[in-house]
């Protein structure tokens, strides 16, 4: 039965494959395609959730042997990363649990996207992060989670900016993907180490040699994963991206954000528990860094006045919760509350555009009293944003600036600007603007002249490809170009017949001869 966990995130990619090359051939488009595109990602998700379900049988009944490897990707020195997976345990238990609820989401898309403009887009999309979820989830090495950690993330851009005429939704993409990039780069920096210390990348050797590490080097190694964990999962001081997120459609909302991926930094932690646990510093920081995410969230949430918002921040703060748990070592409570957080939240997120129907003839119930400078902070999200781009954005922005101008007034005045070169090498174009009347060539035209160093030479080289090819290219295609190249051609000719004269081949040969001995 563990061979059968290679196909479980293998099936999603299929169907992404064959609709994205449907699509591009024009095989698959239009409202007439929607019915083949919508039975490609729903039957192949099934058939996931179908094997996911086998294999969490075979592991409750005992026939895993707890891990699979498909063979080596890379082998270079003591580096050894396989194509393995794992087959037993809380991942498998995961697996199942998330590749039923992207099924169900799957399923609720096909009506809900009716019609809209990029179907199927959003279902090759779709497919293609339902793959990559399943593989974070079962990959049994850093490497093989790492693949499936950005696939998944590119996947969410794709999906904030689903709408990506609009100007907020391409914006707020790009504010995603960019505040994930620093978790990616902890995530990199802990395999790294993990690799450099514990001499492997796999899971279970990582896990396993962590009662080896000293306690430096295991919290290192557990800090820079628990970085990548925060990013990932929202927590402070990531945590605005979270609601800028909800640009996209529905039920991309409630896998991304609701059901599935934002519970990737949650697993991560749990999944380096060994680790984690020789490293009480990283667990006080991870257990810190919940319970303030969890207040901030309840705070803010009290004032959202949209259902989305509302869910976003009720589901930050139940994923700090989660932090905090793992930071106080209730493992196992973290484990459970992950999926049933994850059952209610994305059934949440799913029933959000239904709230306003169900809600008829109920009263609304009042706020409570708070302090107004606590009311106001809570509207303004404690300013997170407007903190982030005065601590981050602007001096990099500045820094940007100040090289911009660096290179402008000094690096360019200094080598000189080498535009003219490309107006003296492209001769045909030339030729076509003194047909026009421009002149170009004019040697009072400072246009055509280069400045500094780099810009004379390239002024003189153009020059005398300019002059080659006027000579003997363009304006000799009427005024003997041809001729000059017959005579040429019998000019070798003539060699050639000269050089095959039997006695010069037997003085080629003796000289020949002569030198090899």
């Amino acid at each position: 039965m563990d061979a059968l966990v290679f196909l479980i995130p293998l099936m999603p990619l299929l169907a992404a494959s064959a609709i994205g090359i449907g699509h591009l051939f024009g095989v698959i488009d239009g409202e007439r395609s929607e019915n083949t595109t919508a039975d490609i990602a729903s039957w192949t998700i099934i058939m996931s959730s179908l094997l996911a379900l086998t294999l969490l049988t075979a592991d409750i009944l005992g026939k895993n042997a707890g891990s699979y490897s498909v063979g080596h990707w890379l082998n270079s020195d003591t580096l050894d990363i396989k194509l393995n997976f794992i087959t037993s345990g809380f991942n498998v238990r995961l697996a199942a649990l998330l590749s039923m609820l992207l099924a169900v989401v799957i399923r609720f898309s096909i009506d809900y996207m009716h019609r809209e403009a990029g179907y199927h887009r959003f279902f090759f999309i779709l497919s293609l992060f339902s793959s990559a979820m399943l593989l974070l989830v079962l990959s049994g090495n850093s490497v093989g989670t790492f693949v499936g950690w950005e696939v998944a993330g590119l996947s969410s851009y794709f999906l904030i900016a689903y709408a990506y005429d609009r100007p907020v939704a391409a914006a707020n993409a790009t504010r995603v993907f960019v505040t994930n990039r620093i978790g990616d780069a902890g995530f990199i920096l802990g395999a790294s180490l993990s690799y450099v210390w514990a001499d492997s990348v796999n899971w279970n050797t990582i896990n396993a040699q962590s009662a080896q590490l000293p306690p430096a080097e295991a919290t290192a190694i557990a800090l820079c994963f628990a970085v990548a964990a925060f990013a990932k999962s929202a927590q402070l001081p990531f945590t605005p991206w979270l609601a800028r997120a909800m640009e996209g459609p529905t039920p991309s909302s409630a896998v991304f954000y609701g059901a599935v991926m934002v519970h990737a930094g949650v697993y991560l932690v749990i999944l380096l528990k060994p680790i984690f646990e020789h490293a009480p510093l990283a667990m006080a920081v991870v257990a810190i860094a919940g319970l303030m995410t969890a207040l901030y969230s309840f705070v803010v949430g009290l004032t959202q006045t949209d259902v989305k918002s509302s869910l976003i921040f009720a589901t930050s703060g139940q994923l700090g919760l989660m932090f905090l748990e793992c930071g106080l070592g209730f493992w196992q409570l973290a484990g459970w509350h992950l999926c049933a957080h994850a059952v209610v939240r994305g059934y949440q997120f799913l029933t959000a555009p239904s709230l306003m129907h169900n809600m008829q003839g109920l009263n609304a119930t009042p706020p409570n009293k708070a302090p107004t400078w606590l009311f106001v902070a809570s509207l303004q999200r404690f300013w997170l944003d407007q903190i982030t781009d005065w601590a981050l954005v602007k001096p990099v922005r500045g820094l940007a600036h100040d090289m911009s101008y660096f290179d402008d007034h000094i690096v360019d005045r200094f080598m000189g600007a080498p535009v003219p070169a490309i107006q003296a090498i492209s001769s045909l174009a030339q030729l076509e603007e003194q047909i026009v009347g421009a002149h170009l060539d004019n040697k009072s035209d400072k246009f055509a002249q280069g400045s500094g160093l780099a810009g004379k030479l390239t002024e003189w080289t153009a020059a005398a490809v300019h002059w080659f090819e006027d000579h003997f290219v363009l304006s000799g295609i009427g005024n003997g170009t041809v001729n000059y190249g017959r005579r040429l051609g019998h000019v070798a000719n003539k060699f050639e017949q000269s050089v095959f004269r039997p006695r010069y081949l037997v003085l080629f040969v003796f000289i020949t001869l002569l030198v090899a001995f």
